[in-house]
């Protein structure tokens, strides 16, 4: 925890790139004390979220806050994936009914309390793989629809997304081919 004194400056420049949230951790680095903190959730400047996430009251709100949330819930190691990121690329016209976010592999071996409406795939994702929505890592594009191929998301989702992202040049055949039936580019 810092020993230094708290600056409203401070903190809200880190709640500025996402979405107006914050974690304990990132009250802790601005100066802010639990007490402290607590103060001002009593006072009503910020609210609670969720265990060790906050929120500055007056931010003006976003359509994606939710994504943020859980961004944080996992400790900013999370990546949006598989039906979310096909709709955060604008790659399909599938609705999903759940966030879905890819962990660290190792986190599989961990007792996790996932937020409720999130749904957690497991797997190590290199630098390519990702890229940003926002405030939040998504999967590339290739790489979203690679996953949603092999989760067995409707094919007809699946070729959508590969016409949309052919035709906007957002991948090569040969990055998604993999997808197709057959697993081969044609």
């Amino acid at each position: 925890m810092s020993t230094r004194s708290p600056s409203w400056d401070t903190l809200y420049a880190l709640a500025v790139a996402q979405a107006g949230y914050f974690t304990t951790a990132e009250a802790a680095e601005a100066g802010f004390s639990s007490p402290l903190l607590h103060k001002y959730l009593a006072n009503g400047k910020v609210v609670r979220v969720r265990r060790g996430i906050y929120r500055l009251v007056h931010f003006p709100s976003s359509e994606d806050e939710d994504l943020v949330v859980c961004w944080l819930w996992s400790e900013r190691q999370g990546v949006f994936s598989h039906e979310t990121a096909l709709v955060r690329h604008e790659l399909s016209d599938l609705l999903p009914h759940e966030l879905e976010m890819t962990v660290p592999a190792s986190w599989r071996q961990r007792r996790l309390r996932v937020p409720e409406g999130l749904r957690l795939h497991f797997a190590d994702l290199g630098p390519s793989d990702r890229s940003w929505f926002g405030a939040v890592p998504i999967t590339g594009a290739a790489r979203t629809v690679r996953d949603c191929a092999a989760a067995g998301v409707s094919p007809e989702f699946i070729e959508q997304a590969m016409e949309q992202g052919l035709a906007r040049g957002l991948f090569s055949i040969n990055d998604v081919a993999n997808a197709l039936p057959g697993g081969s580019a044609q």
